[in-house]
């Protein structure tokens, strides 16, 4: 496999690939990480040599809110770790999924969308709905149920491998064979499982989307986001590729296109001290993968059995609904969980008992994160909203970190005791 600026991806782990990728591009005086190149503008020699790189024959650099040397490095770990034919990374999460959006989507078109998806993506598609592309949302663990949504003018199906706050897991298999049978442009949020747990590309997805800023980076120190094209879809066929763009290979019309309508029109570019931090954090991605998931599930175990809670949210737990879907899917459960309390236990009290997990709205990060979900980023949608989308007003979220085990139990434990 080669990667989008035409180099050899190694066939190595990807502890491994992600450590040593850098190097594949000979960076400056042989240092071991690609160096931050803070320059918005590059010089040519030659007038020809400048728009040759606009005219998009020949790779290169002409202006960073499209293109960055240090961010191309990221680009290229990205895709080592999606397994697919290229990448364009942005500011955030939400800039990827915007922009994959409007480069790929015209008025009149349809999206069908998860019910479960993450609150910002839900107002993202509140927003394109007001714009003429109408977004119907479905249950998305039933495969039956996004059919009976798609329409003729249906262009996209985008769910989220596990849904955030409450861990629904999408039937990412049945919607792949269903987008494949009807010609649809498939996007997997990626972001809570990553390419170390889930490759979207086994299930025929189209694009993988994923925010840098979770696992990859890993130590909230850097917003990012990426758009991995995965090679599953025939681009020659799709209706909304401009001309201008239907240059050289039909299965990098995609990741031209979206370059250059979603990067380059709207801006929202990745930074290039960000990039280096992002790309410094994916090296233990894997590591803190491990080990967090490792805690996730002595964490939900534990929780499942205090007489405190009334339910635990982990898919990891054998009465998940979705338990065996994500034996099969799935390397591990993932590092989310959410639990609820009891009507006559004070969830503010038992947050403020807590002294190792931090009570913050990140998620993916090497330190354990914990949120009471109803009264802060799910506040807004009204109690009648929430109820529908399965939120109990008790609800608390855990992005679990990696920390000693022990040390984490112990700190819950206390907390509830």
């Amino acid at each position: 496999m080669k990667n989008e600026t035409g180099a050899k991806l190694p066939k190595h782990g990807i502890t491994t690939t992600l450590l040593h990728l850098d190097r594949q591009g000979r960076p400056e005086h042989g240092s071991l990480h690609k160096p931050i190149h803070t320059s918005i503008a590059y010089g040519y020699e030659k007038a020809e040599g400048l728009a040759a790189v606009f005219q998009n024959r020949v790779p290169g650099y002409a202006y960073a809110r499209q293109a960055n040397p240090t961010v191309t490095a990221v680009e290229a770990k990205v895709t080592a770790l999606e397994q697919g034919i290229g990448t364009i990374c942005f500011g955030t999460g939400m800039a990827a999924l915007g922009a994959v959006m409007l480069a790929f989507l015209r008025r009149g078109d349809h999206v069908v969308a998860s019910r479960y998806l993450f609150g910002n993506t839900a107002s993202l598609l509140s927003t394109l709905d007001l714009a003429g592309i109408d977004v119907t949302f479905a249950d998305a663990t039933d495969t039956a149920a996004v059919e009976a949504a798609i329409r003729p003018q249906t262009k996209v199906v985008l769910v989220e491998t596990i849904a955030n706050p409450v861990t629904q897991i999408a039937d990412l298999e049945g919607l792949g064979v269903l987008c494949r049978a009807r010609g649809l442009i498939y996007i997997v949020d990626n972001t809570l499982t990553s390419g170390v747990l889930f490759l979207p590309k086994d299930v025929h997805a189209t694009f993988s989307v994923n925010s840098l800023s979770k696992h990859f980076g890993g130590h909230g120190d850097a917003l990012g986001g990426s758009v991995t094209d995965l090679g599953n879809f025939d681009w020659s066929t799709y209706p909304n590729i401009h001309d201008l763009y239907k240059t050289g290979d039909a299965a990098r019309w995609a990741l031209l296109q979206l370059r250059k309508k979603g990067l380059r029109d709207f801006g929202g570019t990745l930074s290039p001290e960000a990039a280096h931090s992002l790309s410094i954090g994916s090296e233990t991605l894997a590591l803190r993968l491990e080990r967090a998931c490792d805690n996730a599930q002595k964490l939900a175990e534990l929780l499942a059995a205090n007489p405190k809670v009334r339910a635990v949210h982990y898919p990891g737990l054998p009465g998940h609904p979705h338990h065996e879907r994500t034996k099969k899917l799935f390397c591990r459960a993932g590092t989310l969980l959410s639990f609820e309390l009891h009507d006559d236990v004070d969830t503010f009290a038992v947050l403020d008992r807590l002294n190792i997990a931090i009570i913050s709205s990140n998620l993916g990060d090497a330190r354990t994160l914990v949120i009471p979900v109803a009264k802060t980023i799910y506040w807004e949608l009204g109690e009648e909203k929430r109820r529908d989308m399965g939120i109990a007003e008790s609800l608390v979220r855990v992005s679990v970190g990696i920390e000693d085990t022990a040390d984490l139990l112990a700190d819950f434990a206390q907390a509830l005791g």
